[in-house]
């Protein structure tokens, strides 16, 4: 019962702190590996339209994306109104829709060769772009041989 006594007993020693420092960079180098910055810079609007068959991605490391959609606030000064068709950072016009070639062709040679097979083009089009710059977008394509195509879209609210 002497561990009980009310008064005049021993005082708690201070916290160390000595172990603080450790603990801090801990967490900054979880923040530094976990976090993902990034890739590109949308230049063009894209309203996904909505679908009730949605399914996700597996690996979006060998995911080539393709932006369709009008150019944002800032960048119609320069491009316009029409339809652009945005490859990483780069913007180009439905008339240098060739391009997609090389953006392929470069893709594929930053992957390993026995991921290549597995290597899917997604294009991300605006709800309000005409399906005649995505048919050309899938006839480039066609030509260099990127044959797995994804639609991305966002879930509809409403299921039937």
């Amino acid at each position: 019962m002497s561990k009980f006594k009310k008064g005049g007993g021993k005082s708690m020693p201070a916290i160390s702190t000595a172990s603080l420092p450790d603990i801090v960079f801990m967490l900054l180098f979880f923040f530094m590996v976990t976090t993902v910055m990034r890739e590109t810079t949308l230049k063009v609007e894209v309203k996904p339209p909505e679908a009730t068959e949605v399914k996700k991605m597996e690996k979006k490391s060998l995911v080539s994306y393709i932006y369709i959609g009008s150019p944002t606030q800032s960048q119609q000064a320069t491009f316009g109104t029409k339809a652009r068709i945005q490859l990483n950072d780069v913007t180009f016009s439905r008339k240098e829709v060739g391009e997609i070639q090389n953006f392929i062709n470069a893709e594929r040679l930053s992957k390993d060769e026995d991921e290549i097979p597995y290597m899917t083009t997604s294009i991300k089009a605006d709800t309000d772009v005409t399906m005649g710059i995505v048919t050309d977008v899938k006839t480039e394509l066609r030509k260099v041989n990127a044959l797995k195509i994804n639609y991305s879209t966002k879930k509809s609210k409403e299921t039937n």
